[in-house]
């Protein structure tokens, strides 16, 4: 394949010679607008980084970006030379991949961002089963309440819980995330149990980072409660703990109070009126080129883990369907 076909130079041996790194370099560093970013990725310097895209530029002879103190951009001939470098690495992916499995195994440092409380939950007790499945691997992970800037930090996968923002980043579903209306039964036998949303008015509900509009699906249509209570936070371990307790009532994810749903210390109301706002458990990553195998390894390994419906939720289920 000519990938500078495009331009109208002479061709010679040494200008023939791109080097595979350099290319996955420019297009990290143009899908992201930031060179030291892409560095990142491949532990380089910004420096170094720089200077390979710069050499990759003399070589083709054209310049590829336009850079500025903050971002960069592609030039119109590196706008060109992106559609060409990118088929480029898929084909040489393939390539590597129809060779043999040493060539495809996954290698290298694993960036991981993801919430503290589902990441000790449904991550930790099995991150070592994935080290010992790809032994060339390691993983850097970063149990964080906060949402974190993926190329900022250098992540290259993030497991976020919710919905999705709009961004240019690649979400890759993981499992539903169902949510119920919950309390402890001592709760409910001393304030009386909520037979419609309006009767959360009423209640003392615990909220998580100040959401305080709880949004249900009734057969008059939308209905958006604004829900109060004497406690708000942004740790939802703390919820679960005060819920148990039997202080509030709060909106709670299964894969967080499952175990309590099914053993009866927690038990959820308003069943009948299902929650508006669908969530999910998400993979996310900067750019759908020239993904990493660990990163690709990494997501397929807790997609398989999680299952669908997700272990968490498929317990219970089981439960109910033996009772009935």
């Amino acid at each position: 394949m000519d990938i500078t076909s495009h331009r109208a130079t002479p061709a010679s041996s040494e200008r023939e010679r791109l080097d595979l790194l350099d290319v996955a370099l420019f297009v990290r560093a143009a899908l992201l607008a930031n060179v030291s970013a892409a560095g990142r990725e491949f532990d380089l310097s910004a420096a170094v980084a720089s200077s390979r895209i710069a050499q990759l530029e003399k070589l083709l002879g054209a310049r590829l970006l336009h850079r500025t103190t903050r971002r960069i951009s592609l030039t119109q001939d590196g706008e060109v030379f992106m559609m060409r470098a990118q088929a480029l690495l898929d084909a040489a992916a393939a390539a590597r991949a129809s060779v043999g499995h040493a060539q495809a195994e996954p290698q290298g440092r694993l960036r991981v961002s993801m919430p503290s409380s589902f990441g000790r939950q449904h991550v930790s007790p099995v991150i070592s089963e994935f080290l010992r499945r790809y032994p060339g691997v390691s993983v850097d992970l970063r149990l964080t309440d906060q949402l974190v800037d993926l190329v900022d930090a250098g992540i290259d996968v993030a497991i976020r819980v919710g919905v999705l923002k709009d961004s240019s980043l690649v979400a890759r579903r993981l499992a539903v995330n169902r949510r119920v209306i919950c309390a402890a039964p001592a709760y409910l036998a001393a304030r009386g149990t909520p037979h419609h949303p309006g009767d959360l008015a009423q209640h003392e509900c615990m909220i998580l980072s100040d959401q305080r509009d709880w949004a249900f699906v009734t057969p008059a249509g939308p209905l958006d409660v604004r829900v109060s209570g004497r406690l708000v936070t942004d740790n939802g371990e703390v919820i679960r703990d005060a819920l148990l307790a039997g202080f509030g009532i709060a909106l709670k994810s299964t894969w967080d109070v499952a175990p309590h749903l099914q053993s009866g210390a927690l038990v959820s109301v308003l069943d009948t009126y299902p929650l508006a706002e669908k969530v999910a458990i998400w993979a996310v990553y900067p750019s759908r080129a020239f993904v990493p195998a660990r990163t690709l390894a990494f997501i397929e390994f807790l997609a398989a883990h999680f299952g669908d419906p997700p272990y968490w939720d498929e317990t219970g289920m089981k439960r109910n369907e033996a009772a009935d």
